[in-house]
């Protein structure tokens, strides 16, 4: 029995081009420090840093300290300079970063319905950017603020997708075994691996991405405006 829905964020409930997004958000945040660095490296090492903390498979860290021991030292500085930069960059020019966004879409009814339903509710996005961000981002579509179970930011949890320790750690989180969940989201490889995990997946393919690296068949696929549906017919 479905008791707990996890939600992916980029390019499910939000409508995200997500190209258009990245490469929108590396040429803000790499212009609030274009006084210390040149955009290109910044943006180059800020990835490199970010790959280190998507491979990480140790759980004595977390995602953001991961992150933050890395990313320092590739610039020759001290996080005391760079994260408060940051917060700023989060706070005013990353709020601009809503033009990438087409349109709200239907996200709130979904969600809405599936708390209607007695269902709990958990945005389980990548967890590479900080909360403040991902609340930004929930703001955009009308969804920051329902009784989420929690949000997997970069400051909460120890994993990354596609790795199956982040749903391990989702599950322990929700005290939930896998059968007692679905995974809805629209990355084949990212969210659909949690069928490995014994989780129910629905596909949502208004924007899905499929790099044909896992071949796994979801137990439900639909757009987003048709999610309403499947939450109703869930048992």
């Amino acid at each position: 029995m479905i008791r707990h829905i996890l939600f992916d964020l980029d390019g499910t409930l939000a409508p995200l081009d997500m190209d258009l997004f990245l490469q929108n958000y590396l040429k803000a945040v790499s212009a609030c420090f274009c006084h210390q660095f040149p955009a290109a490296e910044f943006q180059r090492k800020l990835l490199e840093s970010t790959m280190v903390m998507i491979k990480n498979q140790e759980a004595a860290r977390t995602n953001e300290e991961v992150f933050w021991e890395d990313f320092p030292g590739r610039l020759g500085t001290s996080r005391e300079t760079l994260e408060p930069i940051f917060h700023d960059f989060y706070a005013g020019e990353y709020r601009d970063l809503k033009s990438c966004l087409q349109e709200p879409g239907p996200a709130r009814e979904v969600i809405k319905e599936a708390l209607i339903r007695g269902f709990t509710v958990t945005v389980a996005t990548n967890p590479i950017f900080p909360m403040e961000a991902l609340r930004e981002r929930l703001a955009w579509i009308g969804c920051d603020d329902f009784p989420f179970q929690f949000i997997t930011s970069m400051e909460r949890m120890h994993f990354c997708k596609p790795h199956l320790e982040y749903y391990r750690e989702v599950l322990a989180m929700l005290s939930a075994r896998p059968e007692e969940c679905l995974m809805v989201g629209n990355d084949v490889e990212e969210d659909m691996v949690a069928s490995l995990m014994g989780i129910s997946t629905c596909l949502v393919t208004d924007r899905m991405i499929h790099r044909g690296k896992l071949q796994v068949e979801p137990d439900y696929r639909c757009v987003l405006a048709e999610l309403i549906e499947v939450i109703q017919g869930l048992k």
